[in-house]
């Protein structure tokens, strides 16, 4: 038995026995900051020493429960990597997909150490680096839930709970097209709303109003924990007058609700946002997938990504037009992820070359040329291991589908993404970390049903 499972029980005591004493100890009250939020105190029984227990066991036992040991061969793999990235593509009301790949995740213990995103997946980068681990995916329902309401008309009936939870897929073909006339016509709850006219100056050129994001994002993120540095953030836009695309990283500054709306500033539906002396639109004008963000640039880390993208650049030739827009709107914002993985796959592998070149070189040799620190940062040993989790069109969907915001179809995404990550956490061993000869691997559980 190793030494690991050995202490598990230790642990357990360890942990939960610190996890009562921190939920039975009151926290002191701190001074209000000037200019910050000041959250509302939860009621009096919520906030009870029991409920405070209850709800510390709860974590404890969650995190022991998915500890990396022998039992867990999925975890233990998933250790070996430094860095977890989860990576974000933009797609609007195809989003919620990616919210059930993050649900599933945290049901298999596998928490991001850095979050990449464009447009929707930026948002819920926000999310999901402004709240603890165990609230993450229920903040997401929670922001999902709110945005799938129209703020004007109310629901039908069966876009209302829990009739909703009682619609058949099938029945989705006629409902979608309900569903995104009325969020081009009303707006989207907590999201956008639309203008009488369009305005004047930069803030006012668009059909839709997004005010509403930055008081959902407000209310649903902490942009203190979002910057305190336990989780790297990144998302990208586009700087309006240089026409290139700019990422926000909290390594190198604070990032707020206007960073991730100038994300998904799709024009001409939002507005531009202003940040400094700029003006940002949706960096997926210019590169739907922040891939390259997280992979360029010089070896750093062994990592593990789920690139998580919500258009697929393969799909079938279109039959009307409906079908051509479609597909338009495919080739466009897929950002032809599979082609830069396949660059970036040769660069890593042009890495393991150079790394055997240096070996070559007698060491007295390589204290003498200036050079050979400079290659060698370069061809550093790092592995890179990428999990492609692609959202696939289903019968309802159109040229519309980036925009059918309702309930049901907010539904069928998100168990969508719940169910393409639990077949592809099956897969165990797709999570070994690369060798050395073959540093960067890529997995696909839609290639692996292609290929059965």
């Amino acid at each position: 038995m190793s030494t690991k499972s050995k202490t598990a029980p230790t642990r357990a005591r360890s942990a939960i026995a610190a996890a009562m004493d921190a939920a039975t100890v009151p926290k002191p009250e701190q001074a209000p900051v000037p200019g910050r939020r000041v959250a509302k105190a939860p009621a009096k029984s919520a906030s009870s020493p029991a409920r405070r227990v209850g709800v510390a066991l709860e974590r404890a036992q969650t995190e022991l429960a998915t500890e990396p040991t022998d039992a867990n061969p999925l975890l233990a793999r998933v250790a070996a990597y430094e860095h977890i990235a989860l990576v974000l593509q933009g797609g609007g009301a195809l989003g919620a997909y990616q919210a059930g790949v993050v649900q599933g995740l945290a049901e298999a213990g596998i928490q991001p150490t850095w979050v990449a995103g464009i447009s929707i997946g930026s948002i819920h980068c926000a999310i999901i680096a402004g709240n603890p681990p165990h609230l993450r995916a229920p903040r997401l329902r929670e922001f999902w839930h709110r945005v799938t309401q129209q703020p004007v008309l109310p629901p039908t009936l069966w876009e209302q709970e829990p009739w909703v939870s009682l619609l058949p897929e099938d029945a989705l073909p006629w409902m979608a097209p309900l569903q995104s006339l009325r969020a081009l016509a009303e707006g989207q709850k907590g999201f956008f709303v639309p203008r009488a006219l369009p305005g004047i100056g930069p803030d006012q050129a668009s059909v839709y109003d997004t005010s509403p994001l930055r008081a959902t994002l407000e209310e649903l993120v902490d942009f203190d924990r979002l910057n305190n540095g336990e989780m790297r953030v990144s998302v990208g836009a586009v700087n309006v007058r240089t026409g290139n695309l700019e990422y926000f990283d909290t390594t190198e500054q604070r990032l707020g609700p206007e960073h991730f709306m100038a994300s998904g500033a799709l024009p001409p539906g939002f507005p531009a946002v202003r940040i400094g002396d700029d003006l940002y639109w949706d960096g997926g004008l210019v590169s739907n997938t922040p891939l390259t963000q997280v992979l360029g640039g010089h070896p750093h880390a062994h990592t593990l990504v789920f690139q998580v993208d919500l258009w697929s650049a393969q799909g079938d030739a279109p039959r009307n037009l409906s079908e051509v827009g479609e597909r338009v709107k495919d080739i466009q914002y897929s950002s032809r992820t599979r082609a830069v993985t396949d660059i970036l796959e040769r660069a890593h592998e042009q890495r393991s070359i150079l790394r055997g070149l240096l070996a070559q070189i007698p060491p007295a040799g390589r204290s003498r040329d200036p050079l050979y620190s400079q290659v060698e940062e370069m061809a550093r040993d790092k592995r890179y291991n990428v999990i492609h989790l692609i959202y696939k069109d289903k019968p309802y969907d159109g040229q519309d589908k980036d925009f059918q915001f309702g309930r049901a179809t907010m539904r069928a995404h998100w168990n969508s993404g719940l169910h393409t990550v639990q077949r592809t956490l099956a897969h165990t061993h797709w999570f070994d970390l690369p060798s050395a000869d073959r540093p960067f691997v890529t997995h696909d559980v839609h290639r692996q049903d292609a290929a059965d």
